[in-house]
């Protein structure tokens, strides 16, 4: 039996969103799976083998199983990948978001304009998608990430002592 999902043209030919890894990995990962599986299926190793080789549980494998029998190879796609999650925002309401920051509340920071958002416009969003959002757009800059200690801070902190800069 040859799966529709692992000939050349993949999740692609199905319709389906395909994961974000290099085209060469996929195809190698899905011919390993290709491989145990049909190996499975004629019973030359155990299924537990199987969640072994692949690297899942034997829960999922069990899983994956149930879905091949009932559904065929399209059963086994990434279902993550295929449709968008409920709580996506809609386009018009990120542009809102950006606009007003960049148009009205230039001057605030990321935490005054967040309380804005909620209090005179209803925008109920979290903080952490807020910040997110605005250096993805490029409109706040991220902050540089600390760099590493050095021995003498390290050691110091082991033996308990504040070092000086």
């Amino acid at each position: 039996m040859i799966c529709p999902l692992w000939k050349s043209g993949g999740a692609e030919a199905e319709g389906l969103a395909t994961p974000k890894r290099s085209p060469i990995a996929e195809m190698e990962r899905m011919m390993k799976l290709q491989d145990v599986l049909l190996k499975a299926m004629a019973k030359k190793i155990r299924w537990w083998e199987v969640a072994e080789i692949v690297g899942v549980t034997d829960r999922t494998m069990r899983r994956w199983r149930e879905r091949l029998e009932a559904d065929g190879c399209s059963g086994l796609a990434d279902r993550r990948k295929s449709r968008a999650s409920e709580k996506r925002l809609p386009l018009a309401r990120v542009k809102e978001v950006l606009r007003l920051f960049g148009e009205t509340y230039f001057d605030l920071n990321m935490w005054h304009f967040y309380e804005k958002l909620r209090e005179e416009h209803g925008i109920e969003l979290s903080y952490t998608w807020l910040r997110k959002a605005l250096q993805g757009a490029g409109l706040v800059a991220r902050h540089k990430k600390r760099g590493q200690a050095s021995a003498a801070q390290r050691a110091a902190s082991y033996d308990g002592h504040a070092v000086a800069h």
